[in-house]
């Protein structure tokens, strides 16, 4: 049977690689929440993001975790940074300086 790709929001499980019959499990048992967390899932508050990002360039600022940039462009050439990005010339982070 062919199946098509999954919609936004859906998710496709494939029960049988495993062995499991996971819909009849799931059928005894309850229902199934499959979710994608997202930022405001973890902050949901203003005040929470402030802290969690605080705390992130904390840990940043101390050494602990090195970022590598990957390109920089002058904001006066963000065009270019974005053509090259759609191009897949970039790699990693690329920073538009001011």
């Amino acid at each position: 049977m062919e199946v098509g790709r999954p919609g936004p929001g859906e998710a496709r499980i494939r029960h049988r690689a495993i062995g499991l019959n996971v819909p009849a499990i799931l059928a005894q048992k309850g229902s199934l929440y499959l979710t994608r967390p997202t930022l405001k899932t973890y902050a949901d508050r203003p005040a929470d993001l402030l802290d969690m990002s605080r705390s992130l360039f904390d840990v940043v600022l101390s050494g602990a975790v090195k970022v590598e940039i990957g390109q920089t462009y002058a904001l006066r050439d963000a065009a270019e940074a974005h053509h090259d990005l759609q191009a897949r010339k970039t790699t990693g982070p690329t920073v538009l300086g001011v």
